[in-house]
C-alpha cells in the first residue's frame, strides 16, 4: 500500500471513529450529527495545520521530538510573533486552544464547557477570514457549542471525541493534492449530502459530471487571476474541480446558496483544498431573489467562469411575484415560470438560474457549464425555447453533452450539460453520450458510471469539436435555427439508408410474398366491410 493510500485509509478510519462516538451517545443518524463530525474534523485539521506551519518557520520546533513540550518552551508572546508570520490559509490558535492542551484537561469538572469554549475561542480568533457571510451581513462562524446536542454525559461525550483526535495526525497529508482531499471530503459528508433534505434537497454532483464540466471549460492552461462562480454551490464539488483545473492559486471563488448546511460544507471544502482566501466570498442566501455579488453601480458582478448544477424543480411561489421588478426584467429576459394551481413543487426554477448565469458572464470572454434536464434542449415552446434562441442569436453557445440516464443515482431525470462561451462565434458541438457507461446498483437505486476512458472520450471530442458517427456533430448557428433551435445531437445525425444486393430470383420471391400478404389483407377488408354494413342495417330507432 502506498503512503497516500495508507493516509487515506487512516483518515477515513478517523471519520468512522467520530461517527461511532456519536452513535454511542445516541446521535447516530441524528440531524445534528453532521455538525459535530464536520466541526470536530475541521478543528483537528486546523490544529495540525497550525503546528505544521510553525515547524516550517521555526527550526527548534521542526527538530523537536516532542512537539507539545517544545511548544511549551515558547512563551505566549513568542508564539504570537511566530503566528504573525503564517500565511492566511492557516487558522490562528492560541496555545491554550491546541488539542494537546485540551487533552490534558479532560478529567477536569465540566470538561464539556472547556471543550466548547476552546472551539468557540478558535472561531472568534479567526472570525474575519474563516466566517461565511449571510446576505444580510451576519457571520456564520467556524464552530458552535457541540456538547449541547447531547442530553446526558456531556463530559464523557467530549472526552471520547478528544481521545479519537489526539492519536491521529494530519501532518503527513498536507502536501497531498486535490484528488486526495476530494476523496476525503466526499467520504466525510457522504451521509449528510443527500436528497432527503426536504424542500431544499441537495444533490452531490457525480465526479464524472464535475470533471467533464471543468475539462471542457478550462482549455487554456495559462489562465491566471480569474474568477469562478456558482450561484447554487451546494457543498462545492463543481467549484473545487474547476479551481483545480485552473490552479487554486490562480483563481478566486465566489458562491451563493440558500442552504446554511451547504455553505458550511463548502467552507470546509475550501479549507481542505487550500482556497481559504475565497471564504469571504461564500454567501448564504437566495440567489434568485437577492443576488449578493454585485458591482459598485449595483449591476450583477460578471465572472470569467460559472459552473452550476441548480435545483431543477422547486416551489418558489412565495416570492415569485417579488421577481416581477424592472430590475429583473433584463435578467429574466425569457420570463418567469407561472405559479401552477397544483403541484407548485414542480416549478422549473432551473430556468431562472440559466438566465441569471447568462446575465452574470463576463462580456467577451465568460464561459459557463450548467447541468440541465435533457428536456430543456428540445422543448418547442415557452421559456426553454426563448433561452435557446437567445443563446443562438447572441452567439454564446459552445455546445451540449447529453449524459447517460441515471448518471445521478438520486434522480431519474435525464440530464445534459449546457456549455456557454461568450467568445464562440463559430461552430457548436453537440455530443450524445447517452449510450456510454455501465449500470451499477447504489443502495436501492441504479446508477450509470462512466469509465475514465469514456470521460476522456467526451472531453477530447468536445474540445476538438470533432464529428463522430452517431456520437457527436458540429453544427453552425444557422443549422440550429433551421432545426427550430434544437440542441439534441440526434436530430442532426445523418440518416443512412442501407442497400442490400439481391438476385432476381430473391426479388421475385419477395414480391410474390408481398402480393400474397396484400391479397389476404384485401380479402379480410372486404369481409369487414360486409360485416359493418350488416350491423348498420340491423340498427333500429327506439323512443
Amino acid at each position: 500500500m502506498t503512503k497516500t493510500a495508507q493516509f487515506e485509509t487512516q483518515t477515513k478510519a478517523l471519520i468512522d471513529d467520530l461517527k461511532s462516538v456519536c452513535a454511542n451517545y445516541g446521535l447516530g443518524n441524528d440531524g445534528n450529527e453532521f455538525k459535530i463530525i464536520t466541526q470536530v474534523f475541521l478543528y483537528k485539521f486546523l490544529n495540525d495545520k497550525y503546528v505544521y506551519e510553525l515547524k516550517k518557520i521555526e527550526p527548534k520546533l521542526a527538530a523537536a521530538n516532542n512537539i507539545d513540550e517544545a511548544l511549551k518552551a515558547f512563551s505566549d508572546d513568542d508564539l504570537e510573533m511566530l503566528s504573525m508570520q503564517l500565511n492566511q490559509n492557516t487558522a490562528l490558535l492560541a496555545p491554550k486552544n491546541l488539542l494537546t492542551r485540551l487533552f490534558e484537561q479532560q478529567n477536569k469538572d465540566k470538561f464539556a464547557d472547556i471543550f466548547d469554549e476552546t472551539l468557540l475561542d478558535v472561531a472568534r480568533a479567526n472570525n474575519d477570514i474563516f466566517s461565511v457571510l449571510t446576505q444580510g451581513g451576519e457571520r456564520i462562524v467556524l464552530f458552535e457549542n457541540i456538547s449541547k446536542y447531547v442530553t446526558d454525559d456531556r463530559d464523557e461525550f467530549c472526552k471520547a471525541l478528544v481521545n479519537k483526535l489526539v492519536n491521529f495526525s494530519f501532518e503527513h497529508i498536507f502536501e497531498q493534492k486535490f484528488d486526495f482531499f476530494a476523496t476525503i471530503f466526499e467520504y466525510l459528508i457522504k451521509d449528510y449530502n443527500s436528497d432527503s433534505g426536504g424542500k431544499y434537497a441537495e444533490y452531490f454532483t457525480p465526479h464524472a459530471v464535475a470533471k467533464i464540466m471543468a475539462a471542457c471549460l478550462v482549455t487554456d492552461k495559462e489562465v491566471t487571476n480569474v474568477t469562478c462562480y456558482d450561484p447554487s454551490a451546494g457543498s462545492g464539488t463543481l467549484l473545487m474541480n474547476i479551481a483545480h483545473a485552473i490552479g487554486e492559486e490562480k483563481c478566486t471563488i465566489y458562491s451563493q446558496d440558500i442552504s446554511q448546511k451547504s455553505s458550511a460544507l463548502l467552507r470546509l471544502n475550501l479549507i481542505l483544498n487550500n482556497l481559504v482566501h475565497s471564504i469571504q466570498n461564500i454567501i448564504k442566501g437566495n440567489t434568485i431573489l437577492n443576488p449578493y455579488h454585485k458591482q459598485e453601480d449595483g449591476q450583477l458582478e460578471q465572472f470569467d467562469y460559472i459552473v452550476s448544477n441548480p435545483p431543477f424543480k422547486l416551489d418558489f411561489s412565495d416570492y415569485s411575484a417579488d421577481l416581477e421588478t424592472p430590475a429583473n426584467k433584463e435578467r429574466f429576459f425569457a420570463g418567469i415560470p407561472n405559479v401552477p394551481k397544483t403541484k407548485k413543487e414542480s416549478m422549473a426554477i432551473y430556468l431562472l438560474f440559466i438566465q441569471h448565469i447568462m446575465h452574470s458572464l463576463k462580456e467577451g470572454t465568460g464561459k459557463a457549464a450548467i447541468v440541465v434536464p435533457t428536456g430543456f434542449i428540445t422543448a418547442q415552446s415557452g421559456i426553454d425555447k426563448k433561452i435557446r434562441q437567445k443563446l443562438v442569436e447572441s452567439k454564446m453557445l459552445a455546445g451540449v453533452v447529453s449524459m447517460p440516464s441515471n448518471i445521478f443515482a438520486t434522480t431519474g431525470t435525464n440530464v445534459s450539460i449546457l456549455f456557454l462561451d461568450k467568445a464562440n462565434t463559430k461552430d457548436v458541438v453537440l455530443v450524445d453520450a447517452s449510450n456510454l457507461g455501465t449500470k451499477v446498483k447504489e443502495g436501492k437505486n441504479q446508477k450509470t458510471v462512466l469509465s475514465e476512458t469514456e470521460e476522456q472520450q467526451i472531453i477530447d471530442i468536445f474540445n476538438a469539436k470533432e464529428a463522430k458517427e452517431d456520437f457527436s456533430v458540429v453544427v453552425s448557428y444557422d443549422d440550429i435555427k433551421a432545426k427550430n433551435y434544437s440542441l439534441s445531437a440526434g436530430q442532426y445525425f445523418e440518416v443512412k439508408i442501407e442497400y442490400v444486393d439481391i438476385t432476381l430470383e430473391e426479388f421475385s420471391t419477395k414480391m410474390k410474398g408481398f402480393e400474397r400478404n396484400l391479397e389476404g389483407l384485401f380479402a379480410e377488408s372486404k369481409e369487414l366491410e360486409k360485416e359493418i354494413q350488416m350491423n348498420l342495417k340491423g340498427l333500429r330507432y327506439e323512443k
